[in-house]
């Protein structure tokens, strides 16, 4: 399986590009994973339903299933959060998994940075970020810019890096 992460700051427009990328991808003949990070406590069930109920109970892992999908929430508790190595190993094997956060991980990433973003470039300071996808026409970098808006390109460019076969869906 190969991998590419997509970083940045805050409202940078990750998720909407790590949405279009996983379209193009898929549309493209490609089998992709994605795994997201989130620096905050989340929820995807909700008070009152079952789950919930078996979690707050104590359940250390409760598995929702149906014949549409299935969930596996893990609870914490006083765990130390894994880290991205050992959430991939829990993916079935597909072609591209694509990477949501996980800044501080060695693997190859994209960094998405818009125009008039006041924070500063992420890709100085980490040789893992391979490109640099912006709607800017002011940046300063020596690694490849990429149009933002045009995410067929950033397609082109994961699939060459990642050393994968064009494939027209």
């Amino acid at each position: 399986m190969k991998l590419m992460g997509v970083i940045g700051w805050k409202n940078a427009g990750k998720t909407t590009l790590v949405v279009k990328l996983v379209t193009l991808l898929v549309a493209r003949g490609f089998t992709v994973s994605t795994v997201k990070h989130a620096h905050h406590a989340f929820d995807i069930d909700r008070e009152g339903k079952d789950s919930h109920k078996h979690r707050t109970a104590g359940a250390s892992e409760v598995l929702v299933t149906s014949g549409a999908r299935w969930a596996l929430m893990h609870e914490l508790r006083d765990e130390e959060e894994p880290g991205l190595d050992e959430h991939l190993k829990r993916l079935s094997p597909v072609d591209i998994i694509l990477v949501e956060g996980f800044k501080n991980h060695a693997h190859p990433k994209i960094e998405v940075y818009r125009q008039g973003q006041e924070a500063d470039l992420i890709a100085p300071g980490d040789p893992d970020i391979c490109a640099v996808a912006t709607d800017a026409s002011d940046v300063n970098t020596d690694r490849p810019l990429l149009p933002l808006n045009e995410p067929e390109e950033i397609v082109s460019f994961i699939l060459s890096f990642l050393e994968l076969p064009e494939r027209r869906g």
